[in-house]
């Protein structure tokens, strides 16, 4: 099956495992690039998309109509590279108007060497995933191979399921991070209902990362933690050397199955030393798996902001950011473990919480980057619980 016609201004190829061919036109950088296709529903925020590296290994069609109108503002990098594999739009605007602009969309791509292709039938295509589930895909603007060659190449390729991506993605070297909220767009948000200065860092927590995005470090400093940040191949001693209150776990790429490594790292800190924690996104799978519960891989996964989300314990509804492409089984949860929201569109598991240990997680991505701030009330929470273990113990 094709979409389109490769001519002239259609000088580019997504091509898909399956054998669907669609047709485009080429902007960012030239070239062939593999990955496993997604969708993403946001209608705004594709930088912070572009460089989240829960993205990893992934070509992101984004459902909006045009992108690109806005530019690129260097401070809404949420890390310090783009991690996706390719991007794919309706139409990519060759006019910016914003005021905070400081480069186009187009050229901050071929800088970075992410290959793109507009001028395809982005509903079509989402239509495509929705019905056959996420797969693995080629992008390309090269001519000279045949359309059976290029699907013969994406059936050769290697997709999400059994990939290690933590270890790509994650930094090298322990670091402190103390921004809060810097920028002069920063939300108003539960965490500070009257200023956006951060609250006294009072309490030591430590963030494993997993691909983890500044937006998540800035909301935890203006919460009042005080931030290490140690690579996600770190031992749990060296965690425990750092005499934190608590242990955060990041969102990241990839299969969360392929990382029995990180889940024994948590493990011996959640079950053997009982160290509060706290996981969002990927966190929360391997939250999950340290529990004894299972993932899967989802059909078409969640990418975009508006899903909503219960709060099990209170009713709440919130709409809230998500990417991820698996979802824990809850067949497989211990009695131990309660479910604690709920997705609304399709019942997945949201959120998990110990029925004795302080240790709890969400799906979704309270920091917001982009998307709604529903969820941001997470980080205080935290706070909270943490202030009260604190307190019990200085008591004890």
């Amino acid at each position: 099956m094709t979409h389109g016609k490769l001519g002239e201004t259609a000088r580019a190829r997504i091509v898909l495992e399956d054998g669907t061919i669609f047709y485009g036109r080429s902007f960012g950088a030239e070239g062939s690039s593999f990955g496993e296709i997604v969708f993403n529903t946001s209608l705004t925020g594709y930088q912070e998309i572009l460089t989240d590296p829960s993205y990893a290994g992934q070509v992101v069609v984004l459902t909006a109509s045009q992108v690109g109108n806005y530019g690129v503002s260097f401070e809404d990098d949420e890390s310090e590279r783009a991690w996706l594999s390719g991007l794919i739009v309706r139409e990519h605007s060759r006019i910016t108007s914003n005021f905070r602009s400081e480069k186009g969309l187009d050229a901050w791509l071929k800088e970075r060497g992410i290959v793109a292709i507009d001028d395809v039938d982005t509903r079509a295509l989402t239509r495509r995933i929705r019905d056959h589930g996420e797969q693995r895909v080629l992008l390309t603007t090269v001519s000279d191979a045949s359309d059976e060659e290029l699907v013969a190449q994406v059936r050769a390729s290697t997709g999400l399921v059994g990939h290690d991506w933590i270890s790509e993605v994650t930094r090298s070297q322990v670091g402190v991070w103390t921004p809060g909220y810097e920028s002069s767009f920063a939300p108003r948000t539960l965490l500070d209902h009257e200023h956006q200065e951060p609250k006294a860092a009072s309490l030591r927590v430590t963030a494993i990362d997993c691909g983890i995005k500044r937006n998540i470090l800035r909301s935890l400093v203006q919460a009042g933690f005080s931030v290490h940040v140690v690579p996600a191949r770190i031992s749990p001693a060296d965690i425990l050397a750092l005499e934190p209150h608590g242990l955060f776990l990041s969102n990241g790429p990839g299969d969360p199955a392929a990382a029995p490594w990180l889940v024994e790292t948590v493990r011996e800190l959640v079950l053997e030393h009982q160290l509060p924690t706290f996981g969002i996104c990927l966190g929360h799978q391997i939250l999950a798996q340290v529990f004894g519960a299972k993932t899967y891989k989802m059909a078409f996964g969640h990418h975009g902001g508006n899903h909503p989300v219960r709060d099990c314990r209170t009713g709440r509804i919130a709409i809230t950011s998500q990417n991820h492409s698996f979802a824990v089984d809850e067949a497989s949860l211990p009695s131990s473990v309660e479910v604690s929201h709920r997705n609304l569109n399709d019942g997945t598991i949201e959120g998990i919480r110990h029925r004795e240990l302080s240790a709890w997680s969400i799906q979704h991505h309270p920091e917001a980057a982009p998307g709604p701030h529903d969820s941001l009330h997470h980080f205080a929470e935290w706070r909270s619980m943490l202030e009260a273990l604190v307190a019990q113990t200085a008591a004890d």
